[in-house]
């Protein structure tokens, strides 16, 4: 027999703010359940069964494909709060503290877009043991190996089978009697990210923004954590507090603790792909990962970032120029990519094309222009925009016979890195805006290959200016709204309603 929490009934409302309650509040008796249930198993107790508790969900009913927006004719313009079409959608929900101003938002466009009831309750998909710790929790720790061995007989493991990215991936067929998927990501799945994002970049999910750039240089995140710095240092800055890896937050000048600030420790080693972030009200800051070489990195963070839902993820590195005249230095904005990286294959396929965004595309090239001071003749002369290649081979010059020189010249490629492509794909396969900006750091078919001192010299000359372009275009992306930001590029025929 499961032993289970008591049964919450299903229940329907119209106003989003109560169905956002309801949902905290059957999460809250589920997780209650089963931290006490592992607790007691700890403590050596017989439990009286199985120990389940389950996720909760929230369900839309329609029997048309009209959309009531009349009376508020502003959310037309979004590319998501709507289902496709008539019938039952639904989607399992985790971590409402987390992610309350999202699902408030989504609940919102439902109601507003469809003029029919939310329906909130308990759904049978069950949360495994793993993600009811909290995130200091190390209980787990103190039983013995057979005592951890049993758990599978008491406690629900990870079902992978229950978080595939099919949804997201355009794969997914709905069963007969099955409801229709409302979001990208189940409960489970959302869950078994933020774990993973601990583990990879040292700080809990709640300190991300829901602006996110990626580097593959630790030198852009020396750069961060003083720019950081300095801005916590400024009582004027609209930035409130700059968090580390190990969760060590600095809060701006004249500004208190919190509660959570006292758990953070520097880690005794940095984690795989580190994190930070730089705080403002409504989580509308800056995070920044330096996510290492390679496309496999690439894929595996933003596989993981992407639940958080952000506003745009934006890819600072370097790359090598490929044409003539370039010079060292010069940024490469990428409105197309060649995908060499074969880490989306399977999920993506290769004929997929990923478009350039528009908004991102005029933040990045106005950001440039605003750090730089250069317009016109002498824009175009530091910054060129085409295609960039992004190969799982480090050493593709190598090869023999010119084989991918060949490809890329075809291309019409200007640029090469290991990893843009991947971020952007990934972007496009989840829905989340994206853009790049390279800075070319070699030339390796023209015999300018990188030597130590020139190296290090152009570090120091460039990344301070690269980033700062980053971080401008996300002031400009963040001024403008994020109304237009979430593209109708990255929407399907028949698209969930969650952004």
């Amino acid at each position: 027999m499961p032993y289970l929490p008591p049964f919450i009934a299903p229940m329907r409302y119209t106003d989003p703010a109560a169905a956002l309650a309801q949902v905290r509040a059957i999460y809250d008796q589920q997780i209650s359940h089963l931290r006490s249930a592992m607790q007691r198993y700890v403590a050596g107790d017989t439990l009286p069964g199985h120990v389940r508790a389950c996720y909760p969900f929230v369900r839309i009913h329609t029997e048309t494909v009209a959309r009531a927006i009349l009376e508020a004719p502003e959310i037309d313009q979004l590319s998501y709060g709507f289902v496709a079409g008539p019938g039952r959608f639904e989607t399992t929900l985790t971590r409402p503290d987390l992610y309350s101003d999202y699902y408030l938002e989504q609940f919102r466009l439902l109601l507003q877009n469809h003029d029919v009831a939310l329906e909130v309750g308990t759904s049978t998909q069950p949360i495994p043991i793993h993600f009811s710790f909290a995130e200091n929790d190390h209980i787990e720790g103190t039983m013995s190996a057979e005592r951890r061995m049993l758990m599978r007989d008491v406690f629900d493991l990870p079902d992978l089978g229950a978080m595939d990215d099919g949804i997201a991936n355009g794969t997914h067929e709905t069963r007969p009697g099955e409801p229709q998927p409302l979001a990208l990501f189940t409960g489970a799945r959302v869950d078994y990210s933020l774990q993973r994002l601990r583990h990879y970049t040292g700080t809990s999910p709640e300190w991300f923004q829901n602006f996110v750039l990626f580097t593959n240089y630790q030198f852009y995140i020396d750069e961060f954590v003083r720019l950081g710095h300095a801005a916590m240092a400024d009582p004027d800055s609209d930035y409130i507090a700059f968090v580390e890896p190990g969760n060590v937050v600095t809060r701006r000048v004249g500004l208190s603790a919190e509660a959570l600030d006292a758990l953070g420790s520097v880690p005794p080693r940095l984690p795989q792909m580190p994190a930070y972030h730089l705080l403002r009200e409504g989580r509308s800051g800056i995070t920044m990962i330096n996510i290492g070489v390679g496309p496999a990195n690439a894929k595996n963070i933003t596989d993981h970032v992407a639940v958080l839902r952000p506003h745009a993820w934006i890819m600072l590195g370097h790359c090598a120029g490929l044409r003539t005249s370039q010079q060292l230095g010069d940024y490469v904005l990428a409105h197309g990519y060649v995908r060499e990286d074969h880490v989306l294959d399977e999920e993506l396929p290769l004929w997929v094309p990923i478009p350039a965004l528009a908004e991102i595309q005029v933040a990045l090239e106005k950001a440039v222009a605003d750090v730089t001071h250069a317009v016109g003749t002498d824009l175009k002369r530091i910054m060129r925009t085409g295609t960039v290649a992004s190969t799982d081979n480090r050493n593709w010059e190598l090869l023999p016979n010119n084989q991918p020189q060949r490809r890329f010249s075809q291309s019409r490629a200007v640029a090469l890195d290991m990893e843009s492509a991947t971020i952007a794909a990934n972007g496009f396969r989840f829905r989340v805006p994206y853009g790049t900006l390279l800075c070319v750091s070699d030339k390796p078919l023209h015999g300018e290959i990188k030597l130590p001192g020139m190296a290090n010299q152009f570090y120091r000359d460039r990344v301070d200016q690269h980033l700062r372009i980053g971080m401008r275009a996300i002031e400009l992306l963040r001024a403008q709204g994020i109304t237009q930001l979430h593209s109708r590029k990255l929407r399907s025929f028949s698209e969930v309603a969650f952004q």
